[in-house]
C-alpha cells in the first residue's frame, strides 16, 4: 500500500478536483483507492457524495474521521476500525471528512510538544496506525487543508509521498519556498526527539517511530492554465502563464535539498482549464471523464470531456510511475 497526500500551502489551486479524478482513474484501472478526506471544510467528501448522503454521516461523527480522535483525546488510545463509506460514482471507498477534525489541531499540537513522551508520540502517529488498518489498498489518497499545521504535518509525517498540485501564479512559486522550510524543520525535530533518550529504545511505539520518515515530494501538477495550440498544432500555455511557468523549477531547485528533491522532471504534469467541465462535474458527483450526454453534456463538451480523460491518465500514470 502506498499513501500519497495533495499537499501545497496555497488554497484554491484544484486540489480536491485533482485527487479525486486521479483516484477515480486509479479505480478504473483495477487499483483499490481509499481517500482520506483530513480537510476540516470537507471539500473531497462533498465532491465524492450527494449531500443527502453526507449530512447523515456528518451528523454521526463515528461515521468520519473525527472518530480516530474520539478516544485518543479522551486518552484511552488509538481507535480500532477505520469508518468507510463506498463512492459507487468514483469507484473509491472513503473516509468521510468532518469540520469537528478542528478541534483536533490544537490536540496534535499539543501531542508534538511532549514527543520525547510515549504518549505524545503515540498521538502523533495517528494517521500511520490508520494506514496500517488500511494496508489491504493498494493506494490511500489524503487530502488537505492548505494549512501549515499539526494536521497536515502528521499526515505528511505518515504519508509516504506528497504531490502539489499549483496554479500559475506568483503565490504559488512563494508555497514552495514556506513548504521547504516548515518540513525540514518539522523533519529534523521528529528524528532528534525519536531518538530521545527518554524514550525506551525497545519499546514497539518508539521502534515504529524510527522508522518513520515522511513524505517523499515526488513532484507538482501544473492547474488552470488557458492554452493555445502552436503552428505545430501543440497546445502550449499562453505567454503569461508560461512566463511564470518556466520560473517553478529553479524554485524548487533553491528550495528543495537532499530528500525532498523530487525526482526530474519536476513536473507530473499539467491540467488545463476545463471551464465548466469542473463544477458539472462536482454537481453531479461524477469524475470529469465520466460525463454524459444525460449530466448535460452536449456539442464541443464531448471533445473536452476525452481530452480531460486523456489528460488525467497521463497525470495518473506518472505518478503511478513514480510511486512503484
Amino acid at each position: 500500500m502506498k499513501a500519497v497526500a495533495f499537499f501545497n500551502n496555497k488554497g484554491g489551486v484544484g486540489k480536491t478536483t485533482l485527487l479525486c479524478n486521479v483516484a477515480a482513474y486509479f479505480a478504473e484501472s483495477g487499483l483499490r483507492v481509499c481517500v482520506v478526506d483530513c480537510d476540516p471544510q470537507c471539500n473531497a467528501s462533498q465532491y465524492l457524495f450527494h449531500d443527502e448522503v453526507l449530512e447523515k454521516m456528518l451528523d454521526d461523527p463515528q461515521q468520519t474521521i473525527e472518530s480516530l480522535f474520539t478516544s485518543l483525546m479522551a486518552g484511552e488510545g488509538h481507535a480500532s476500525r477505520v469508518p468507510i463509506k463506498r463512492s459507487a460514482s468514483f469507484g473509491v471507498d472513503v473516509v468521510c471528512g468532518s469540520p469537528g477534525l478542528s478541534m483536533a489541531e490544537d490536540f496534535l499540537a499539543e501531542e508534538w510538544a511532549s514527543l520525547n513522551t510515549q504518549r505524545g508520540l503515540s498521538s502523533t502517529m495517528v494517521f500511520h496506525r490508520m494506514l496500517l488498518l488500511l494496508r489491504d489498498y493498494d493506494y490511500v489518497f489524503f487530502d488537505v487543508s492548505p494549512s501549515l499545521g499539526s494536521i497536515n504535518r502528521t499526515v505528511l509525517l505518515s504519508s509516504d509521498y506528497f504531490i502539489s498540485p499549483i496554479s500559475i501564479d506568483i503565490f504559488s512559486l512563494k508555497a514552495f519556498e514556506n513548504i521547504s522550510q516548515w518540513m525540514t524543520k518539522w523533519r529534523l525535530h521528529w528524528d532528534y526527539l525519536v531518538n530521545s533518550p527518554q524514550l525506551n529504545s525497545k519499546n514497539e511505539t518508539v521502534i515504529s517511530a524510527k522508522e518513520i520518515k515522511g513524505a517523499k515530494f515526488i513532484g507538482y501538477v501544473s492547474q488552470q492554465y488557458i492554452a493555445k495550440r502552436d503552428s505545430n498544432g501543440e497546445k502550449r500555455p499562453v505567454k503569461s502563464y508560461d512566463e511564470i511557468i518556466q520560473q517553478i523549477d529553479g524554485q524548487i531547485d533553491k528550495h528543495f535539498k537532499g530528500n525532498l528533491l523530487p525526482p526530474e522532471p519536476y513536473e507530473i504534469g499539467s491540467i488545463p482549464n476545463l471551464h465548466s467541465l469542473a463544477p458539472m462535474s462536482q454537481s453531479r458527483r461524477k469524475p470529469i471523464f465520466a460525463l454524459l450526454a444525460s449530466d448535460g453534456i452536449v456539442g464541443a463538451h464531448f471533445a473536452k470531456v476525452k481530452e480531460a480523460r486523456e489528460v488525467f491518465g497521463h497525470v495518473s500514470d506518472e505518478i503511478l510511475n513514480r510511486t512503484i
